[in-house]
């Protein structure tokens, strides 16, 4: 399978799926003008990658900033990856910097509502 790999723009984050390489990760900032026509693509490539059933699948997430429209389709990213979960072990690395506690808040309430796991790892 083909990786996804999008480069981090000002308003876009930087995406690398990478199946050759077990790396899975979201970067930089999400405030695309428009989420669900850039987030689309991302669920279109898991659906297809988890077709093959892999064994574990480690979702590294490093936004420094995500708007409102952006944590709706985090949901749903999380929500479909919780869907696989039952048959392929999936763990949200949630990365945070020691004074950003709002990305530390906001990847709690994440796995609160997501029964997935998460670790929570300073940068």
């Amino acid at each position: 399978m083909d990786a996804l790999i999008l480069a981090a723009t000002d308003d876009t984050p930087g995406i690398i799926f990478d199946p050759q390489s077990d790396n899975f990760e979201i970067n930089h900032r999400s405030l695309p003008e428009n989420a669900i026509d850039f987030y689309n693509p991302i669920f279109e490539w898991i659906n297809n990658y988890f077709s093959s059933t892999p064994g574990k699948f480690a979702l590294n997430v490093k936004l420094e900033y995500f708007n409102t429209a952006s944590a709706k389709q985090i949901a749903k990213l999380l929500l479909l990856l919780e869907k696989f979960n039952a048959r392929t072990k999936v763990i949200v690395n949630w990365y945070y910097k020691p004074e950003d506690k709002d990305m530390l808040a906001s990847g709690i309430r994440f796995s609160k509502l997501i029964p997935i796991e998460f670790n929570f790892i300073e940068f």
